[in-house]
């Protein structure tokens, strides 16, 4: 009956912490699969004046293994066996500095369980730590991959992307790293199985992602990582739009050599640059020389009212810590004719008229008496045309010696591609009378026409 009273009470005192004995770990410890851990851990033990510590050995069981018969987890002890599922991969510190620390490599998710931690000072004299355990639990892989970027992200410039795998641990097992890329598709393809890539971004490469995938060779299982790449390049692509007459869409202008804008237009320039960041956009008028102030700082240059003021040329400059590019264009102010006369006296044999007019490209002058065309240079002395142009204006005088019949109309013309206007001048017993139209170069002859003939008929009506 004796042992059988004795078997409670070493039981109880077995759940219970002996006097010199100590532990202190965690008692929960969580890690990712394929990852590692490192548990912390201390203890003490009560020795003996005989006991030497080189004879200290300390063990690593699953608690619900018989710790006389089962394999331990890890242990220091050569000479006994551990569990093939955990032999390399649970690593134990060295007893002799009181530490019963474990390093676990590689979980795997049957790591999942309690452990128990024993202790031998000597022949015979185990002791196991029964008052706190480990409880170890290995979770699905969501630890995702680090990406680091060495040096700035420059276009034509090597770059160095480096990816690891945090939670992972030398001596584990190996990590098979693979990226993928739009902008790797030029790489040799040998160099995309390594934790560190170099390549060259271009600036078409800004934008794009690039994606890390590591495998963890032990438990087979993949974790990946996507970025982004932020490149940055110098203003490329610099192009010039155009909106007039309050349209609020823009036209880009191929041709910048010359733009010919109608006087009196309101006219919106745009200036568009590729680059990352953003170049600093500014317009410059006439020749850009060095310090010269910009007339405007914006994307878009407004320019309510062309005037010949403004003809000229016009650059933008986009302004980048990775270098500039400017642009410019030649703005040429054009316009319809604007008639002067004509002016007409009498001498004594003959009627001498003068008409001049303005307009960019300059016009051309003619006259005619009735329907008749006069020309310069006729092959009859019945009248003498001469005409000049400087610049943008022309001038024509016309002495005509007969033909002078009353009633008849004697006009001047200008005209131009924009546009065209003419004066003329009724032949009236003793006197002249002035009639001006203007025709649009939008008008049709027919709407002239009938614009000239309700003129006359208000003339007529008058007189």
């Amino acid at each position: 009956m004796v042992p059988l009273l004795l078997l409670p009470l070493l039981w109880g005192g077995s759940l219970q912490e002996k006097e010199g004995y100590k532990l202190q770990v965690q008692e929960l410890v969580m890690v990712q699969e394929g990852l590692c851990v490192h548990v912390p851990c201390s203890f003490t033990y009560q020795q003996s004046s005989w006991f030497s510590s080189r004879e200290l050995y300390t063990y690593w069981y699953l608690s619900e293994d018989d710790t006389d018969y089962a394999y331990p987890v890890a242990t220091n002890d050569g000479y006994t066996h551990v569990k093939q599922q955990t032999q390399g991969r649970f690593l134990l510190a060295d007893p002799r500095t009181n530490r019963c620390s474990l390093s676990i490599r590689d979980s795997r998710k049957n790591d999942t369980g309690t452990y128990v931690f024993q202790v031998m000072t000597g022949y015979f004299e185990r002791y196991t730590y029964q008052d706190k355990k480990l409880t170890l639990q290995v979770t699905d892989l969501t630890q995702k991959p680090d990406i680091r970027i060495r040096g700035p992200l420059e276009s034509g410039r090597l770059t160095q992307l480096i990816c690891s795998l945090p939670g992972s641990c030398e001596g584990g097992s190996p990590l098979i790293f693979s990226w993928v890329g739009s902008a790797l598709d030029s790489l040799n393809p040998k160099t995309l199985h390594s934790s560190m890539l170099t390549f060259t971004p271009k600036p078409r490469d800004h934008g794009t992602t690039v994606t890390c995938l590591v495998t963890l060779a032990g438990p087979g299982v993949t974790t990946q990582k996507t970025i982004q790449l932020n490149v940055s390049y110098a203003p490329r692509n610099l192009t010039i739009g155009m909106s007039y007459r309050n349209v609020t869409a823009f036209d880009v202008l191929k041709n910048t050599s010359s733009l010919p804008i109608l006087e009196g237009e309101a006219l919106r320039l745009l200036c568009v640059a590729d680059s990352n960041p953003p170049a600093q956009l500014s317009w410059f008028q006439g020749s850009q020389v060095p310090n010269a102030a910009p007339i405007s700082r914006t994307t878009i240059l407004e320019l309510p009212r062309v005037g010949t003021g403004e003809e000229g040329q016009f650059t933008c400059q986009a302004q980048h810590p990775l270098g500039s590019q400017s642009i410019s264009l030649s703005l040429s102010v054009v316009s319809p004719p604007r008639l002067l006369g004509p002016f007409c006296s009498w001498g004594e044999e003959d009627l001498r008229c003068s008409c001049s007019s303005r307009a960019q490209p300059a016009p051309s002058l003619r006259w005619r008496l009735g329907e008749g065309l006069l020309q310069e240079n006729p092959n009859n002395d019945s009248y003498t045309v001469t005409s000049r142009s400087v610049g943008s204006w022309a001038n024509s005088s016309l002495s005509l010696h007969v033909g002078l019949n009353a009633g008849l109309r004697l006009s001047c013309e200008a005209k131009n591609i924009h546009g065209a206007q003419s004066a003329s001048v009724l032949l009236l017993p003793g006197k002249l009378v002035s009639v001006s139209r203007v025709v649009p170069a939008a008008l049709g002859g027919a709407g002239a026409m009938a614009l000239l003939s309700l003129c006359l008929s208000l003339i007529s009506f008058c007189m």
